[in-house]
């Protein structure tokens, strides 16, 4: 594995290696672009993931993300000849070094204060499935193809926080029926189940994503990256903990300059322009 380009803020400014990251306005779109092989993960793209989204929490210019795929498939997971081949021959220091390192890029996805929103089309597998669980919300078609397959290459479902994210997502018992066989949630089912917010045609997936995300990256900036840490934080929390957190959450967004101008907004009958202080 080379050493990941350092990432330099602000992220605009960025030159992604192992992806592309492109910055409009106050939405970064982070694409994984090997589309010749269905976008596989590699370990080099694996840790600029990780970088750039540790990057996005220091970066205040960006108010929420778009992950996709190019070609028509979001991740077929990693690279079978470039990660999978190499894991065969380590030992046990550099298979946890490796396990460990893939949960990096889980956990500052989910330690980024920005809503990310993933576009879901086409083949998501493996490490590519998580990467969309790991998302805030998902936009997906009626041909997104969603597998957990881990246990079908001889691995427990237990990757990268699919025991702990997944059954959040969609219950229990049918996060149970993915890890455990592996199977294929198709891009319809995958909405009934809630995995998928919701669908879009292969053609316009992608722009009803960045829609969602450009509309979450209008709202008040620090009441949203509230929002994201306190679901996050209240699954390990009594409800009369949660609630005590809540207040004193919803008190410090009351401090802010974004609730000011709501009311204001709100009193002269007009839509509040949130400016993220």
């Amino acid at each position: 594995m080379t050493p990941a380009n350092p990432v330099t803020l602000p992220l605009a400014q960025y030159q992604a290696r192992h992806l592309r990251l492109e910055v409009t306005d106050k939405l970064a779109t982070l694409t994984l672009n090997r589309p010749g092989r269905k976008n596989p993960l590699t370990f080099d793209s694996y840790d600029e993931i990780a970088n750039i989204f540790r990057a996005a929490a220091r970066d205040a210019d960006v108010k929420a993300f778009v992950i996709a795929g190019a070609g028509g498939n979001f991740c077929s997971g990693g690279d079978v000849f470039e990660i999978i081949g190499p894991l065969v021959e380590m030992d046990t220091v550099g298979l946890l070094k490796f396990t460990r390192m893939t949960g990096e890029a889980v956990k500052a996805m989910r330690a980024a204060p920005q809503p990310i929103v993933a576009a879901v089309d086409g083949v998501c597998a493996g490490a590519g499935a998580i990467l969309a669980m790991a998302s805030d919300m998902r936009v997906g078609t009626a041909e997104a193809r969603i597998a957990f397959l881990f246990n079908r290459v001889g691995l427990a479902g237990c990757d990268m926080g699919a025991c702990a994210i997944l059954p959040r997502i969609v219950g229990h018992g049918r996060a149970s029926e993915l890890l455990y066989t592996g199977r294929v949630l198709g891009g319809e089912e995958a909405e009934r189940w809630g995995f998928v917010n919701k669908l879009a045609t292969p053609a316009s997936v992608l722009a009803e994503a960045s829609a969602l995300a450009r509309e979450l990256s209008e709202g008040p900036t620090f009441a949203n990256a509230m929002t994201k840490r306190m679901l996050e934080m209240e699954w390990a929390m009594s409800v009369e903990q949660a609630i005590e957190a809540e207040a004193v959450a919803q008190a410090l967004c009351m401090e802010t300059e974004d609730f000011r101008r709501a009311y204001r907004a709100f009193a002269a009958k007009q839509k509040p322009v949130f400016e993220g202080n």
